[in-house]
């Protein structure tokens, strides 16, 4: 469940950045990020990527997943 609920927050916090975002598979958004940075994500094994091109990949997505919580936890901070 958590999962579910975690593709979709991903979801959500890409499309507001401007990617389209498959809203029955939001973790697909990862291709279009990979295909933007030049790395060649294919769905299934991709165990012959570098540490480097997953992180061209993951950082984005990943960097923008925690600026999205940490603005959201200092608005119910503010509130309470």
């Amino acid at each position: 469940m958590a999962k579910k609920h975690l593709e979709q927050f991903k979801g959500q916090v890409m499309k507001a950045k401007g990617y389209k975002v498959n809203s029955h598979n939001p973790n697909d958004v990862k291709y279009e990020v990979a295909n933007e940075q030049g790395v060649p994500l294919k769905k299934g094994y991709n165990g012959k990527l570098t540490s480097e091109q997953a992180g061209k990949v993951g950082g984005p997505i990943g960097g923008n997943m925690v600026k999205e919580m940490v603005r959201m936890a200092q608005e119910q901070m503010k509130r309470n």
